[in-house]
């Protein structure tokens, strides 16, 4: 199974239906999925993290593969129903992994409004950036995204483009101020560690629903122009392209700028965000790039 890893503007998105452990299902987008191949026995990386079962190889390229039931907390399904068991590949966030799923079930579209975040009792410790329900069935979509920086963190020294700028430009990125919008609470901290770097000031919120609301209240009740947004695209409620068209719309916060900050690279997720009316897409996660980004953005270079 090979997904075409296409999409179009707007809320309608599709989603990969699976099984860990149980009958729960989970879910993944379609469009972080580059395909789906069997489960075979790997040999184990020594001193590697538990959830790591191995290295596959994909055409001759070697891929690190994650035991995604032992990643969220759960019981390892390495060895239960081996033959169910499938390899999902994905790229984002810069790199190919595989995970490893008791079973697959299938591909269901549906609509980022249909998508609610997780449940209030669901705490920090949570792998869950939202559920819907599909057929009658609660799916939770796992937040792949987390996962990925706990078991295989990131190799990124932050810091450059700080020792780039002067005083006076570090005064100027002061006096702006930024609103941080993320499903992923990882995310949201990798980003709001960037902006303390520089000392911006910053807000956060969860989905777009809750960032227009953060925005116009911040526009209506305090006077207080956010100069910038940072945003993801895949979010419950409202998606980072539904938020952008938002802000074009209203006449008070039309003129902030926006940056669509996505695990998903490549030309789609560009044009897409330009047809919304973003200014600028990049693609998660690398420190100094994002810094780069806020700087151009906020005009203080």
């Amino acid at each position: 199974m090979q997904s075409d890893r296409t999409g179009s503007e707007g809320s309608r998105q599709e989603l990969l239906l699976f099984q860990l452990k149980g009958r729960q299902p989970f879910g993944i987008n379609v469009l972080k999925i580059c395909e789906i191949i069997p489960y075979e026995p790997l040999n184990q990386i020594p001193c590697s993290h538990p959830a790591v079962i191995g290295i596959a190889k994909l055409r001759g390229q070697p891929l690190t593969v994650i035991d995604l039931s032992v990643a969220v907390g759960k019981a390892s399904i390495k060895d239960l129903e081996a033959e169910t068991a499938s390899i999902v590949i994905t790229e984002f966030n810069r790199s190919i992994q595989g995970f490893l799923v008791r079973k697959v079930d299938r591909i269901a579209s549906f609509d980022w409004t249909d998508i609610l975040p997780p449940p209030a009792g669901s705490g920090n410790s949570s792998y869950i950036t939202g559920v819907t329900k599909i057929d009658d069935e609660l799916v939770e979509i796992i937040d792949v995204e987390r996962v990925l920086n706990e078991v295989t963190p990131p190799e990124d020294i932050a810091g450059g483009y700080v020792r780039q700028l002067d005083e006076a430009h570090l005064k100027a990125l002061q006096k702006k101020c930024i609103l941080v919008v993320d499903d992923s609470a990882m995310a949201r901290k990798q980003i709001a560690r960037t902006l303390e770097t520089i000392g911006v000031p910053y807000y956060l919120a969860r989905d777009g629903k809750e960032a227009l609301e953060k925005l116009r209240d911040l526009s209506h009740s305090e006077g207080k122009h956010v100069d910038m947004i940072i945003s993801d695209i895949e979010m419950p409620e409202m998606d980072g392209y539904t938020l952008t068209k938002e802000i074009r719309k209203d006449e008070e916060l039309s003129s902030s700028y926006v940056l669509l900050h996505t695990s998903l690279a490549g030309e789609i997720s560009a044009r897409n965000a330009t047809r919304s009316g973003a200014n600028a897409s990049l693609t998660k996660f690398v420190t100094d790039e994002l810094t780069e980004a806020v700087i151009e953005g906020l005009s203080v270079s």
